[in-house]
């Protein structure tokens, strides 16, 4: 029984995404909490100032744990590393306050979907739902699944089916009347904060707390000059921290707040379209897309199809095609439908309709799938006003520190009252002094002045046309030691340059059609392929779209016009764009093509298609592209020649980037029968056509960049979408890959029926075939990496579809494999985002360099993400920079290390200085003596603050030395007079003097020749078995160690020890083998394998 009340009492929020909360239930108790606020009054209001720091001992202190049921209190905790309490009341929302009667029948359902969250959360016959607000996104209590569910979305188990029929004809005013109630508004609301509110937040600071409780002892003792300079500041600096947070919160404010305007058509249930404004919007609602359009919610395509601009999530200007969710009868939950990327389908909140296809007469219709905050923008303004945030060793250690002081300095608080009370010095002066060195220990400057380096080099990096959004990242920057680039628009060229096509004929590749031969590409179905097989559109007159498709559709000399009534014979609507032959164009017995039918391009299915119809031809044809490998699988094998692998590596390894095209004719002349076609059915038995080669430079910059880094010791690692074989050689022009490195090629499988998941190790060899080519083959002999090279020498390569079956059947491998892994090809933008989390998870500091398109995940995951974008500052990305290539990372890291370095010496200043002046009002204590006001002030004011002018701050050191000297052998009584000191003998001052310069020279040397000297601790750590703890240092450590490490040209398999599998023994440690497989001996792994089955 009390297990099920711990079970009932604690739940988890949004399980298994980012932002996983653990949820707790309390219930106020009025004893508890009339205790409280008595305590409070005579506290003097201390105890509300704690429980304001720490919202968890209020909840524990004035409520009881409950079932979450009968809570009215909520504690939430967040289920990361830093453990963050976070304080909700329940609310209750009654259904009663409609206009409309409603049944309190508990078998009739509010809304139409019985399933709903809303129908469970209801209570009859109350009519009334609880909910709690976290993080702006509103949850209710589900009665039926005892926990708190999420609303102001659909959710992902509707299949398509259900979207199209339970929700195609819209909702009935009733319906969306109670999701508006409980969803709430359709709008992303950034607060403009009031002055006094984020004042109260200031002051409330425990720095600025502990700062006023210093000022008022020090006003106490009289020391009315030194704090009025201290309040002065202190202000100034609340003032200009108000400013700063103000002007961010009405620039976000203004940002988001023109979407929240916006009127828009729906289509209610019975009684058709309707016109409101968009902060109405519910859940369910069908919305019309008119044209030119700014989407204030996201949404599934249900009919039609439209051109849409993503650069608000992506960065880029590039229009994306949508295409409506498919009518199919399955219960498949719709995201899943196939093998396709669900993306394609939806409409983004932010984004940009910038031009709609009708499906014949009707309108282009979508569904709402989620309002407000649940939006993909929604999401982006949320990490923006809840940040994730940093675990930084800096900051951690220097938390520790400042403990350690705060201890020292009551211990000062302690030696205070032994010698004041020993003095026989009256109660309340005894209390104030030894208050007064409780808090000398900390200096009242150390929080602002630790930001100082960070300040200084954001402002150099905006110069550098670097700019920052988080700019706490920037000391991370320091310690980055892993360097992740995209490859296409980061290494090389953005744009590509068309080289040839090798068209196919009778099963044989054939002559290469070079494009800087002049000569026009000749009509084929391979020229009709790479006129109408693409997402290009026709905005305003000028032809917009990736630009690799605008590349191979100039190639072809073709142009694309509106429709237009001449070509009667296609029977099309008037949405429709019509390609023919341009004056340049070879001649054509076609007059023109038009596209009927499109399969967008998806990075994880890496094709696309189209279904055209050829002018004067009652029947269509397909028309398909994409990656090589990919495309040959959906094509008839004897259309494919058989030396199509050696072809493609020929092509790949010379860094040419290779696309293949395919066709087929269909036999159906019907439009209607083309509309319902699946991408499953147009994409099969295909004709090979040929290859279309496109050149990609490596951009000038990026050779010397990559050299820097390797010379720094930082790693740098290849993370992209192209061919395997092309990044290969792109890393060895690049030096990436080192002259002389062996490469890898590790190759996983899932498993298939009876034989488990593999993978396979095959060493990729150099062979010089000829001049200037560096040709690339994959050894499959007998040889090795030479036990001489071991080391750092050899690299792995793999693609995506290798790196998941790793990720799934050999996760214990991939540290051993990430270590020494160098590139990453074929990857998906969700497997880009789980390598830079292991990398992670193997304490690297991650930055992560890419063009913002496909790297959005991983630029956020990253410890620095640096976006290559256009932007001033991209969302997705802490870095963006306004130059487009890779300079910007040695620059980031060399400001990060310098605001690193320059954060840790003012923090070793400070504390410093913090501890000598502790010992000095120690020891002028003993003898019932403080330090004079101007002391104070110089000290305090004059030589902390030259900490924060970096720039000049020698200058201003030598400065304050020359003028102490001069005070200090002076003798003007009226300086000694007016600064309240007591001059002492001449030997005694020459003598502090000269323990001064000792000190200064004891200190110089032990910085310079011990504490940086490198050679020193490298022979210390030698010597005494020291070492890192990281864990990639460590299987750097065992792998150096491990003779059979590197594997080469053998396959090994999974397996649980239960079903006779062989799990290779280089992987694990002999404790977790099971004795029977030591005893195999040296026969090879397929000999294992196979004599076990």
């Amino acid at each position: 029984m009390e297990e099920k009340s711990k079970k009932d009492h604690r739940v988890l929020l949004n399980q298994g995404e980012e932002n996983e909360l653990e949820v707790f239930g309390y219930q106020t108790q009025n004893l508890r909490r009339a205790f409280c606020l008595v305590v409070s009054v005579l506290t003097c209001g201390v105890l509300l100032l704690v429980f304001y720091w720490r919202p968890q001992w209020s909840v524990w202190a004035s409520c009881v744990p409950c079932p979450l049921e009968e809570a009215d209190t909520i504690l939430l905790r967040t289920t990361d590393e830093f453990q963050r309490y976070i304080r909700k009341k329940v609310m209750c929302l009654h259904l009663s306050a409609l206009k409309f009667p409603i049944s309190k029948n508990p078998e009739q359902p509010l809304v139409a979907d019985s399933h709903s969250v809303i129908n469970q959360a209801v209570l009859k016959p109350e009519l009334k739902l609880r909910c709690i607000q976290v993080q702006k996104i509103r949850y209710v209590w589900d009665n039926v699944e005892k926990s708190f569910q999420k609303v102001g979305l659909l959710a992902d188990s509707y299949s398509c089916y259900d979207i199209h029929h339970m929700f195609g004809l819209g909702l009935t005013n009733e319906e969306q009347e109670v999701r508006r109630l409980v969803c709430g508004p359709n709008a992303i609301e950034v607060e403009i904060q009031p002055v006094w509110k984020l004042l109260i937040k200031q002051v409330l600071n425990p720095f600025y707390v502990f700062q006023a409780f210093t000022l008022t002892l020090w006003l106490s003792q009289g020391y009315i000059p030194y704090s009025v300079a201290i309040i002065i500041m202190s202000v100034l600096s609340i003032v200009l921290s108000v400013y700063d947070l103000r002007q961010q919160s009405v620039k976000l404010h203004n940002l988001v707040e023109a979407h929240n305007k916006v009127q828009v058509k729906i289509i209610v249930k019975d009684k058709g379209m309707q016109e409101l404004e968009s902060r109405l919007l519910v859940p369910g609602d069908v919305l019309i897309l008119p044209g030119k359009f700014s989407l204030p919610c996201d949404a599934v395509l249900i009919d039609g199809s439209c051109v849409v601009n993503e650069s608000m999530l992506t960065g880029e200007s590039i229009p994306v095609t949508k295409t409506p969710l498919p009518r199919v009868g399955d219960s498949m939950p719709w995201k899943s439908h196939g093998e396709e990327d669900y993306r394609k389908h939806v409409l983004f909140c932010g984004t940009e309709v910038i031009q709609v296809k009708p499906p014949g007469q009707g309108p282009v219709r979508a569904v709402v799938l989620q309002t407000g905050y649940n939006t993909a923008k929604g999401d982006l303004v949320r990490s923006i006003l809840y940040p994730r945030p940093l675990n930084f060793k800096l900051y951690s250690d220097a938390f520790k520190f400042i403990v350690f002081l705060a201890c020292l300095g009551l211990v000062g608080f302690f030696y205070a009252l032994g010698v004041y009370v020993y003095h026989g010095v009256s109660p309340g002066e005894t209390a104030a002094m030894a208050l007064l060195l409780l808090t000398v220990t900390v200096p009242p400057v150390l929080p602002a002045a630790l930001t100082t380096g960070i300040m200084y080099a954001q402002k150099r990096l905006a110069k550098k046309k670097i700019f920052c959004i988080s700019p706490q990242r920037i000391n991370m920057c320091g310690q980055i030691n892993l360097v992740c680039f995209d490859k296409t628009g980061t290494l090389t060229e953005d744009g590509l340059d068309l080289w040839g096509t090798v068209p196919t004929a009778d099963n044989c590749f054939q002559a290469v059609h070079s494009f800087t031969s002049g000569k026009a590409l000749a009509w084929s179905p391979l020229c009709a392929a790479m006129a109408s097989c693409h997402s290009l559109i026709l905005l305003d007159g000028a032809i917009q779209g990736d630009p690799l498709d605008l590349k191979m559709f100039e190639g072809t000399a073709w142009i694309m016009e509106d429709h237009n009534v001449d070509y009667c014979d296609f029977r099309t609507s008037d949405s429709n764009i019509i390609i023919k032959p341009g004056p340049k164009a070879s001649w054509s017995p076609v007059e023109a093509i038009t596209v009927l039918r499109q399969f967008p391009f998806s990075s994880s299915l890496q094709r696309m298609s189209v279904v055209a119809q050829l002018a004067g031809e009652g029947h269509f044809h397909v028309y398909m592209k994409g990656a090589p490998e990919m495309l040959a699988k959906f094509c008839r094998s004897e259309t494919v020649p058989k030396n199509f692998p050696q072809e493609l590596r020929n092509y790949t390894v010379q860094g040419f980037r290779v696309i293949a095209l395919a066709h087929k004719a269909l036999s159906m002349g019907k439009l209607s029968e083309v509309e319902s076609l699946s991408r499953e059915k147009v994409e099969s038995e295909l004709t090979f056509l040929g290859l279309l080669i496109m050149e990609n430079r490596l951009k000038k910059q990026t050779r010397p960049v990559l050299k820097e880094l390797n010379e720094a010791r930082i790693r740098t690692v290849m993370v992209t979408g192209d061919n395997l074989q092309t990044a290969i050689t792109v890393a060895k022009n690049s030096e990436m890959i080192p002259p002389g490195s062996q490469v890898i090629l590790v190759e996983a499988n899932e498993p298939e029926e009876s034989v488990p998941a593999s993978v396979t190790w095959q060493l990729v060899e150099n062979q010089d075939s000829g001049p200037g080519i560096n040709e690339t083959y994959i050894n499959i002999g007998n040889s090795s990496v030479p036990a001489g090279e071991k080391g750092s020498c050899y690299h792995f390569a793999m693609s995506g579809r290798s790196y998941q079956a790793l990720f799934q059947h050999f996760n214990s491998l991939l540290p051993k494999i990430l270590v020494n892994g160098t590139i990453f090809a074929r990857m998906s933008p969700g497997q880009k985002s789980s390598l830079v989390e292991e990398f992670q998870k193997l304490n690297y500091y991650v930055g992560m360099c890419g063009d913002g398109a496909n790297d959005c995940g991983a630029l956020k995951m990253a410890h620095a993400g640096i976006s290559l974008s256009e932007q001033e500052a991209s969302v997705a990305s802490p870095f963006t920079s306004k130059t487009a290539n890779i300079e910007c990372v040695p620059q980031l890291i060399k400001e990060g290390r310098a605001a690193l370095v320059s954060s840790f010496g003012v923090f070793k200043y400070l504390t410093m200085y913090g501890m000598i002046q502790f010992i000095g009002t120690a020891l002028l204590y003993w003898q019932l003596q403080l330090f004079g006001n101007y002391q104070y002030i110089m000290q305090d004011i004059a030589i902390t603050l030259m900490v924060c002018l970096t720039n000049i701050f020698s200058l201003l050191l030598i400065s304050a030395l020359g003028i102490t000297v001069f005070i200090f052998f002076s003798d003007f009584q009226d300086i000694y007079q007016g600064m309240e000191l007591i001059p002492t003998i001449t030997s005694w001052r020459v003598s502090i003097l000269v323990a001064t310069l000792i000190q200064f020279c004891v200190a110089f040397f032990v910085e310079d020749a011990l504490l940086q000297n490198r050679e020193l601790w490298l022979l210390i750590k030698k010597t005494f078995g020291f070492y890192s703890k990281s864990q990639y240092r460590n299987w750097q450590k065992k792998l150096a160690e491990d003779s059979t490490w590197p594997p080469t040209n053998r396959t090994d398999y999974s397996g649980d020890g239960k079903n006779g599998f062989y799990v290779n023994r280089g992987y694990e440690s002999p404790e977790q083998i099971p004795k029977g497989k030591l005893g195999w001996g040296g026969q090879t792994t397929e000999q294992h394998f196979w004599t076990r089955l």
